[in-house]
């Protein structure tokens, strides 16, 4: 039985702050809700870390959208649904390609400067894209760019950023999100975010496996606590593994050093090719388009050639460039790849798989809306269906701006319609129950699960690994339980939630799809499972591992 909430606390006796908009996570997709939302009411920001922490400073490719003459929203519409690999939702695809374009300008407005030449926007290809479409920022940096320009937005309006403020858990009353209860880290005390609607931005889950691009703070915060408060979770199964991460070790210990260090798509859209360690160029024999296949197909490719090999990674060989060229092009890779001793200009480039993209997440409607009244999500802590089984390279930070502009928009016409939300804050009472004051380090508790994670819920799965991961996971489970109260088991508990959810997912899907593969059911099984996959609280409360998996699924629209 999952609780409600992860601690006790009595609102009478909480600081309490009142706002319009209450909003969780300091990404793209939470600044610009933030910046949306600005002009029609009060607005608050609550983020875990600094307000530049986060995934959307580290993506280095660009954003994808249709604005040359060559390309058109039909085009990126249907190299989304391609890579997707038939779960998409085609309604929320046309969605974020029609509107893309608006966004990308606005982006523009706000003050984020992409690389041009003679006065036009450069527009870079990435793998399963059929065109140069792709705007960047310095090379490779588009991320910190996007990062910079909307934050120095943020610090010109009245928005209030609430730095290093953990959000415990969602209220709720009578089906209803009433606001957030927060932890101030710096004061050592409990706040009370009240508000006509929370947004959740929060990003995606990375950090549950032991080789990810993710920051460390990137632990699937909002998902857990949406989904204690009774929203629906979707597509859980489909983490989608970065094909080209830095195969990094750190020396002292030997371990392989993460977060990873992202090589680009775009290095690939640039020519580089991929070889297996016996120097040979592989991708051709696996997908026509080579190295620009869809990242599911590279992925399974690179371990298939890991596994033949019996290597721990391959090479991207981007040598055919002079050192001129990948310093302009790559500054950040080319800067990083001579720290690891690297001269990518010389030699070709180690590299393998890592967790990246959290592809599932709360299940919302086009407009941001879930199935609670007053809670909206979008960004990557979201889960429209536009990116189905296998997300396309570069549409992430687009679907942050599309939806998080509809999510505050459909906000406002709730709120216009709708009486203030006034709650009952004493019904919301959770009674004193301690937790333990021993046990396991929490960080080693973190390690085990993210192993976990990674040997049996990672780029290949089967029945056995995964029921045994749930297993494990329901164990370090009941090790959090013993941790003392405070972030570090909140935040542990909501991975290990989370985990089970993701191992239990991809336990109920029997076939292989995108970026879900199982090794004892190795083909896509269309005629039973084109569907989602759709948990609430409720439901995993009493679902049995291998109960019919038809009371969970959903028809791809």
């Amino acid at each position: 039985m999952i609780s409600r909430y992860l601690t006790s606390f009595d609102p009478s006796r909480i600081r309490q702050l009142k706002y319009d908009y209450v909003i969780l996570g300091s990404g793209i997709a939470g600044l610009w809700c933030a910046l949306e939302a600005m002009g029609h009411g009060s607005v608050a920001i609550v983020t875990k870390g600094p307000r530049d922490e986060g995934s959307t400073k580290y993506a280095q490719g660009g954003i994808a959208a249709a604005l040359c003459p060559q390309d058109s929203p039909a085009l990126h519409l249907q190299d989304t649904m391609d890579a997707g690999a038939g779960l998409c939702n085609r309604e929320a695809v046309s969605v974020l390609v029609t509107e893309g374009p608006q966004r990308v300008k606005q982006l523009v407005r706000r003050g984020a400067e992409f690389d041009q030449e003679n006065g036009q926007l450069v527009l870079a290809r990435e793998g399963a894209h059929g065109i140069r479409r792709i705007v960047r920022a310095q090379g490779d940096q588009t991320g910190r760019e996007v990062e910079r320009a909307l934050i120095a937005e943020i610090q010109k309006s009245r928005v209030d950023v609430h730095e290093k403020m953990f959000g415990v858990d969602l209220l709720t009353q009578r089906d209803e999100c009433v606001g957030v209860l927060g932890w101030s880290v710096p004061k050592g005390e409990f706040v009370l975010f009240r508000g006509e609607v929370t947004i959740i931005a929060s990003g995606g889950a990375g950090q549950l496996f032991d080789v990810t691009t993710n920051p460390t703070v990137v632990t699937g915060d909002g998902a857990a606590m949406a989904f204690r408060a009774g929203a629906q979770l979707q597509d859980l199964e489909f983490m989608q593994f970065h094909p080209t991460a830095l195969a990094s070790v750190d020396e002292s210990s030997g371990d392989s050093v993460s977060p990873k260090f992202l090589i680009s798509e775009a290095v690939r859209g640039e020519g580089a090719q991929l070889l297996n360690l016996h120097g040979e160029r592989f991708m051709p024999h696996y997908h026509p388009l080579a190295e620009l296949a869809p990242r599911d197909v590279v992925s399974k490719s690179i371990l298939e050639e890991m596994h033949k090999t019996h290597t721990k990674h391959v090479l991207l060989d981007l040598t055919a460039h002079s050192r001129e060229a990948i310093q302009h092009r790559f500054p950040t890779i080319f800067r990083t790849c001579e720290e690891q001793g690297i001269d990518p200009s010389a030699q070709p480039i180690p590299v393998s798989p890592a967790a990246h993209y959290t592809m599932g997440g709360v299940k919302t409607g086009l407009n941001g809306e879930t199935n609670i009244r007053r809670l909206y999500a979008c960004g990557e802590a979201a889960c429209t269906g536009v990116h189905g089984a296998n997300r396309l390279a570069s549409n992430s930070l687009l679907e942050g701006m599309v939806f998080g502009s509809r999510a505050v928009t459909a906000a406002r016409r709730m709120v216009d319609r709708q009486q203030p939300v006034a709650p009952d804050l004493s019904a919301i009472f959770v009674p004193t129950c301690p937790r333990g004051r021993e046990g396991k380090p929490p960080e080693r508790l973190r390690k085990e699960l993210q192993t976990v994670m990674w040997r049996q819920v990672g780029l290949l799965r089967s029945d056995e690994a995964l029921q045994d991961a749930v297993t494990r996971i329901d164990m370090i489970q009941a090790e959090t339980a013993r941790l003392p109260e405070g972030p570090k088991a909140w935040e542990l508990t909501n991975m290990a939630q989370l985990a089970r959810l993701v191992a239990l997912s991809a336990l109920l899907r029997t076939e292989s799809r995108g970026a879900h593969r199982r090794s004892d059911y190795p083909e896509p099984d269309n005629r039973r499972w084109r569907k989602h996959i759709v948990l609430t609280r409720r439901l995993i409360d009493n679902l049995q591992i291998d109960a019919e998996p038809d009371i969970l699924v959903e028809d791809v629209k």
